[in-house]
């Protein structure tokens, strides 16, 4: 006998990631938009926390986002808790090695973790773990070529993967991957266009798979590279939507995307749905907010 599903009753792919939130930004903001169910943005949230650009930010515990790090002026390591009704907390005092320029991802179900980036003095590949209350970890050593100014998403349900970026010497298109427990894998060969300032995020029933797009590279770029279930990234699909740099990304609906925000020599506060067949839409209508570059984004709820 099959069991009796309530009408009311969401499915696993439908349980997390349901709304997003986009927060901070270049020029030292602190202000936040949230993403409803249906990918709808809302204006301006006033700030909570320090001001900063730069940042990261990913969900943890399930339901709920954090953001951390980012540019005051100097690099930092302050947190802000996000509640699972899109709630921001004040600071939390920073742990380990301060950075910005980095990016951030959920892992193992109900973890983040935080990795590469800028610091005083150059760049790094060091990672920093979040439980699934939220508490961040001291640094853990670097593993992968160090870069900043790259992106990062969750892919296979439980694991995750940093991409593209720029270290010493050039810009990259390597990536790598980040196991159920939280433990980084060595380089993974480049597929696609090296770039810069690239969003990424979850989609697909049970952040089963991944993609990755815009940036820039001597020109912007609105090209997207989708994520297998194994972690294995795509070679590029022809860009949709206003080419930028500087933007953010996070999961919403269960099982869809969207990238917000950004820059194209201007700040805009534009944004790009992603289906759950990771196909990006174009352009919606500008926030009714403020444009901004550099801003991080999670999934909540």
């Amino acid at each position: 006998m099959f069991p009796i599903i309530p009408a009311n009753s969401v499915t696993a792919a439908s349980a997390e990631n349901d709304e997003g939130i986009f927060g901070y930004g270049w020029g030292y903001l602190n202000i936040t938009n949230l993403v409803s169910n249906a990918g709808v943005v809302a204006t301006d949230t006033a700030g909570v926390g320090t001001a900063r650009g730069a940042l990261a930010a990913t969900q943890y515990g399930g339901d709920k986002g954090i953001f951390g790090f980012g540019y005051t002026g100097s690099p930092t390591a302050v947190t802000n808790l996000v509640s699972n009704a899109g709630v921001v907390a004040s600071d939390t005092a920073g742990v380990g090695t301060a950075g910005y320029n980095l990016a951030a991802c959920s892992y193992g179900g109900d973890k983040g973790i935080f990795g590469f980036g800028s610091i005083t003095g150059g760049v790094t590949s060091i990672t920093h773990l979040v439980s699934n209350a939220g508490v961040v970890a001291s640094d853990t050593a670097g593993v992968g070529t160090a870069r900043r100014s790259l992106a990062a998403c969750e892919y296979g349900g439980d694991k995750g993967i940093f991409g593209f970026g720029y270290k010493t010497g050039g810009v990259q298109s390597i990536t790598n991957l980040v196991s159920n427990a939280g433990v980084v894998a060595t380089d993974t060969a480049g597929v696609g266009t090296a770039r810069i300032c690239p969003a990424a995020c979850s989609y697909g029933g049970d952040r089963d798979k991944g993609i990755f797009g815009y940036g820039y590279n001597d020109a912007y770029f609105s090209i997207t590279n989708l994520v297998s279930n194994a972690g294995v990234v795509a070679t590029d699909t022809a860009g949709v939507g206003t080419a930028r740099e500087q933007l953010a990304a996070c999961e919403y609906g269960g099982d869809k995307g969207i990238f917000g925000f950004g820059s194209t020599g201007s700040n805009v506060s534009i944004t790009n749905l992603v289906s759950n067949a990771g196909v990006v839409a174009s352009d919606q209508a500008a926030v009714t907010g403020t444009g901004k570059q550099l801003p991080a984004a999670c999934s909540f709820n």
